[in-house]
């Protein structure tokens, strides 16, 4: 088991990468982007995830969510998985704990009381010796199992060469989202036909570039609808889009929320 207390600038991600082991990790400070297998979505302070061996994720902060530093801070455990297959057979009692985890294939996102009881353990571990933090991970584990305060929140692991080409594909999003994208330019960015990259992409993420487009670009302007006082029409046009009626429409499809619903309902 490996523990990290990781407080960096804002400006420092957790890079596209895959793990041969599980990692926990909780967002003490900062908000942000996050890309787990072909998923993407905001994450916020406060969460935790669970990933799972082999499944590729990212982690992009957002400047105006950093402390007085400009800097973030978090909070990553690594354990492997022998640890899981090997516990049973030292604490027999484990065996029911153990099992439900390795079942999880997908990024998991803990919420309720079990992630109120995983941050103070967490938290506490920053404190502790080695063998106090053995005794910390026994209860994270007991807590990892509770599957009903469980959600999953990213697909399972994608090879290594697709993940690379998504990460291509999102960082060129990332980079251009602001402006008309056509699809000849991301291909060739890649180094695909059209057609290929749209076949990569339908059977990756299930979902047209157009749509990745979309998703991101709503993604992007919910983070500020939370964080800037701009009006849903500026917001709008500097997420990308040019139409503000399909704005609000892509907006609510998305979210089940207009714009400024959605401001007024998270602050």
């Amino acid at each position: 088991m490996v523990f990290n207390q990781v407080h960096v600038p804002w400006n420092k991600p957790i890079k596209y990468h895959q793990q041969n082991h599980w990692m926990l990790l909780y967002i003490i400070t900062g908000r942000g982007v996050r890309m787990i297998g072909g998923t993407v979505d905001i994450f916020i302070q406060g969460e935790i995830f669970l990933i799972p061996p082999d499944v590729p994720n990212s982690w992009s902060f957002d400047k105006y969510m950093a402390d007085k530093e400009r800097k973030v801070e978090y909070i990553t455990v690594f354990f492997s998985p022998e640890i899981l297959e090997n516990s049973p057979a030292v604490f027999p009692e484990l065996s029911d704990v153990m099992e439900k985890i390795r079942h999880y294939t997908d990024a998991m996102l803990f919420h309720g009381s079990a992630s109120v009881q995983l941050q103070r353990v967490l938290t506490a571990m920053i404190q502790e010796d080695r063998i106090q933090r053995l005794l910390s991970l026994i209860k994270i584990f007991i807590l990892l199992a509770s599957t009903e305060a469980a959600v999953a929140t990213g697909d399972a692991a994608v090879d290594s060469r697709n993940a690379e080409l998504l990460q291509r594909v999102y960082l060129f999003i990332k980079k251009n989202y602001k402006r008309n994208i056509l699809t000849g330019e991301m291909a060739a960015f890649i180094g695909m036909s059209q057609i290929e990259l749209c076949t990569f992409l339908k059977r990756i993420t299930g979902k047209p570039f157009l749509a990745l487009l979309i998703e991101y670009r709503v993604i992007m302007s919910c983070q500020m609808l939370l964080k800037t006082n701009l009006t849903a029409a500026e917001i709008g046009y500097a997420s990308g889009f040019r139409n503000m009626q399909h704005y609000n429409r892509m907006f609510k499809e998305h979210t089940g929320m207009t714009p400024l619903e959605y401001r007024y309902s998270k602050r």
